[in-house]
């Protein structure tokens, strides 16, 4: 009986053209560059079907980027396995400096083949879409935050100060209204700046409010109604966290989405010799700084306000255990930190890692929906 033929293809994708290289299974298997593809659907589908018919077994991998899923997408619903790659996490020589289509082609096959390559997490079309309003609002509160420094740097130019503390209060849009110039030029820009805040809020607004309305009917919306239930978690943050994570199964242990949010501690140890220094930042940025920001809260003694309590009484006993185990944790911690003198940003970021802790025992609580059809 003749062995099964297996491939492994390793596709280097761009907008218009993919370029596609070919190992075959075993570790003196041959590996050859096919050429470059159209990227259109129907172009990459007679590619895979014509390997089909040479091999037994399909593997395919490309790395992630602006092209997005698609490709997966078609790759597996025509029976066969791919994997979207990591593109930080690609092996490569420090002494390899030439890069070429041809030549990342063939490395994916040729590292798909021993094995050594990290794949991401696949979100479905509807996962993906959620994580796209939330992008879109991530965006939309950066153009804001740009708007409202345009209108603070046009004023600190012409001399004109609020007297007060806090900007872009009802008071300071009022004291903005009541500015008036010399030439009617530098009255045309600061309306125009103002305005484009204006736009910007409201932009901002339609996007939480459509953020609220699809949420009911997402299969990952119990898991976001039970993070809230933790202190210093809302709508907004709840959600970050679970179209960025994704599914919180894959991780065994809230010690592995502690590592892969970036969140512990670099080391270089050797021998006797331990050195720990600060934390690795590597993986999901987004969410990095989000579960920092919620950290803060934790610096108050422990207490259930009435917004919150509303948010307990929608989940399940055991999941308003780990709440307040929790709060009364972090808590503690933090005040811990402080008596030692430890600076506030330190703090803030070991509760972070602790926090990202809770909330995978909180998403484990909550039993998984069934696949969107």
């Amino acid at each position: 009986m003749s062995a099964e033929k297996e491939a492994f293809i390793g596709i280097d994708v761009a907008k218009l053209r993919n370029a596609v290289a070919i190992a075959d299974a075993g570790r003196d298997g041959e590996i050859r560059y096919v050429g470059e593809v159209d990227a259109a659907p129907e172009s990459m589908k007679r590619l895979i079907v014509k390997l089909a018919a040479k091999y037994d077994r399909l593997h395919f991998c490309y790395e992630a980027g602006p092209t997005g899923y698609g490709l997966h997408r078609q790759i597996t619903e025509l029976g066969h396995s791919c994997i979207v790659v990591a593109p930080s996490l690609i092996p490569r020589k420090a002494s390899d400096r030439v890069k070429t289509n041809r030549r990342d082609a063939t490395a994916l096959a040729r590292l798909l083949r021993a094995g050594e390559l990290t794949a991401v997490w696949v979100p479905d079309p509807a996962h993906e879409a959620m994580r796209n309003l939330i992008r879109s609002r991530t965006a939309a509160v950066e153009t804001i935050c740009v708007h409202k420094q345009q209108v603070g740097a046009f004023l600190l130019r012409h001399g004109r100060i609020f007297p007060r503390r806090k900007n872009w209060g009802a008071r300071y849009r009022r004291w903005l209204q009541q500015q008036s110039f010399e030439h009617p030029a530098d009255q045309i820009v600061l309306q125009e700046y103002v305005e484009a805040v204006r736009l910007a809020e409201e932009r901002l607004t339609r996007i939480e409010r459509a953020i609220a309305e699809f949420m009911p009917r997402w299969r990952l919306g119990p898991i976001v109604d039970a993070l809230q239930a933790l202190r210093g978690i809302d709508l907004v943050t709840a959600v970050s966290f679970v179209v960025e994570i994704g599914d919180i199964r894959r991780f065994a242990s809230p010690r592995q989405l502690m590592g892969y949010l970036g969140l512990v501690p670099e080391e270089r140890s050797t021998g006797e010799t331990i050195r720990r220094g600060s934390i690795t930042k590597m993986g999901n940025a987004r969410i990095r700084q989000l579960l920092v920001e919620s950290a803060w809260t934790y610096r108050f003694p422990p207490r259930v306000g009435a917004k919150k309590l509303q948010k307990l009484d929608l989940v399940s006993p055991k999941i308003r255990e780990i709440a307040w185990k929790a709060q009364s944790r972090l808590t503690a911690r933090f005040r811990a930190f402080s008596a030692r003198g430890k600076k506030t940003t330190v703090a803030c970021t070991a509760i972070a890692r602790e926090l990202a802790g809770f909330m995978w025992a909180v998403a484990m609580e909550v039993p998984p929906a069934p696949s969107a059809a």
